[in-house]
């Protein structure tokens, strides 16, 4: 029996066409045992679900069971072999992959922009994982290209927009990439075809404090590094438009053509807003395009009481937004959002394959997306996000926002409460960044050697905390600034206990330097 006269679930003849070709692999019958593997994927889940999550979240247990990487490496035994292994040392391995893990969902966990778990996201990733499709065309992901556009149209209207266009991304670094690309495509369209040698020199500006894949950008794009002007910032960490406006002159003056501002709400160490209105006034009157990289602040316009720090960023043209961040829809989960409703990303994008977007299917072309994206295969993110907001709502995410800056508060004061303790800044958003000062340096601070015995101080609780287990958090100096500690508060699994165990901890491994 032919393949196409067979009836759906039907297998073929033993003596059929499925026999397999002398001295080659046999092809009666699949290569995998499907009743094995699911055996697997139950054991396994189990696992996960223990290791990963249940002990991944209980305060009792360590954020990591750290070793060095030599004995890591022996420890997992990553070597990989002719033979396959038993179910029973697989199911080992599992186990030891989510042992020796970092556990960002536990409470004690403050080191990077997310943190914590939401399960109703975490079965959307799940589900996307299993299915294992391509966002690129309706046919293959119909539930997918559907659920992309409603959730792409809910966050836009967060912004202001009541029509626009966007898409997810790999990554904040990659939307702001697009950003840039589209800001230049506008100006000068036909750089798409003619490439570097049709445009002139090309200037963007962004502030002291904005990502690093803004520079990342220039120089993927040929743009080139040196031709990002770096504005000035305020005691906060926000751009200063008036240096803003000063550097677009200079600029100009010296033969660039500006074409971007990438403004940022939420920088990565001080969590600084730029002033979107007033950044706006200054591209209307230069014509430059406004991308405001909202990677990490951008969920603040779900709260009615803290939205206002992105005040005007209905008039930026695009808008960088990472969801897996503050709301904890899981990695990776980042929108890139266009006003623009020309198509612009189409056009800018596109690169018309036949074999995968074909002009004579059955359905409406417009569903199959994957022109918009500079990727062909594209992993399903908007499930994820979908589904948590499905579970607890426009009102729920905004009372996530809102706890964190709630519990931020509660640190700091509790913070100021207690010697040794000194602010960076006062912190804007849920970014706390602070010195920890040991007695022995306390009334040091006019010391010669002051600022170098300081600046010790963070790497060395750092290595204790990580190497004990206790909890996690960063530091990093920045400019003039020697090392400083950065404290995400941001998980929902979070206590105010937790955070009074925080600063306990800091001190009890502190207290001999």
């Amino acid at each position: 029996m032919s393949a196409a006269a067979r009836a759906p679930g039907e297998t073929p003849d033993q003596n059929g066409d499925s026999e397999g070709v002398k001295g080659g692999p046999h092809l009666n019958g699949p290569l995998t045992d499907h009743d094995e593997g699911l055996q697997f994927l139950t054991d396994a889940f189990e696992i996960i679900l223990e290791e990963a999550l249940r002990k991944g979240t209980d305060r009792q247990e360590k954020v990591c069971e750290w070793r060095d990487p030599e004995e890591l490496r022996a420890l997992l035994d990553l070597d990989l072999q002719e033979v396959g292994e038993s179910h029973g040392r697989l199911l080992q391995r599992v186990r030891d992959v989510a042992k020796y893990s970092v556990k960002t969902h536990h409470p004690l966990f403050f080191n990077q922009l997310f943190a914590g778990v939401d399960y109703h996201s975490l079965a959307g990733r799940f589900l996307t994982e299993t299915l294992n499709t391509s966002q690129y065309t309706y046919e293959v992901a119909p539930v997918f290209v559907l659920m992309e556009e409603v959730v792409l149209s809910e966050l836009r209207s967060l912004v202001g927009w009541a029509a626009g266009d966007g898409i997810f991304c790999p990554g904040g670094s990659v939307s702001n990439m697009y950003a840039m690309n589209l800001a230049r495509y506008r100006a000068f369209p036909e750089v798409k075809l003619r490439g570097l040698w049709a445009v002139p020199r090309l200037a963007v500006f962004a502030s002291q404090e904005c990502h690093y894949s803004v520079r990342k950008s220039a120089s993927f794009q040929g743009i080139g590094i040196e031709n990002v002007h770096p504005v000035r910032v305020d005691p906060r960490g926000g751009m200063i438009p008036e240096d803003l406006e000063e550097k677009i002159e200079l600029a100009k003056s010296q033969g660039a053509v500006p074409f971007l501002v990438s403004a940022t709400s939420g920088t990565t160490i001080l969590g600084a807003f730029d002033p979107l209105d007033r950044i706006a006034d200054v591209c209307e009157k230069h014509g430059l395009w406004l991308h405001v990289d909202a990677a990490w602040g951008g969920s603040v316009l779900f709260s009615k009481k803290h939205r206002h720090l992105m005040k005007g960023i209905e008039r930026a043209d695009s808008v960088a937004w990472n969801p897996h961040k503050m709301l904890m829809a899981g990695l990776q989960c980042s929108a890139f959002l266009l006003k623009d409703t020309t198509n612009l990303l189409k056009r800018c994008h596109c690169a018309n394959a036949t074999y995968l977007f074909q002009q004579d299917k059955f359905y409406d072309l417009s569903y199959d997306t994957g022109d918009k994206s500079v990727q062909c295969g594209r992993k399903v993110d908007c499930l994820k996000l979908w589904l948590m907001w499905k579970a607890v709502g426009t009102r729920g995410l905004e009372e996530r926002v809102d706890k964190a800056f709630a519990y931020t508060r509660f640190l700091v004061e509790e913070m100021k409460k207690r010697e040794g303790f000194q602010l960076v800044v006062e912190p804007e958003f849920v970014n706390v960044c602070f010195w920890y000062a040991p007695p022995s340096l306390r009334g040091q601070e006019g010391s010669e050697d002051y600022r170098d015995r300081l600046a010790k101080v963070a790497p060395t609780i750092k290595e204790r905390m990580v190497r004990k287990g206790s909890m996690m958090v960063g530091y990093q100096p920045q400019h003039d600034r020697v090392n400083f500690f950065r404290a995400v508060v941001l998980s929902p699994q979070l206590t105010r206990d937790d955070l009074l165990f925080f600063l306990d901890e800091i001190e009890r491994l502190g207290s001999d330097l």
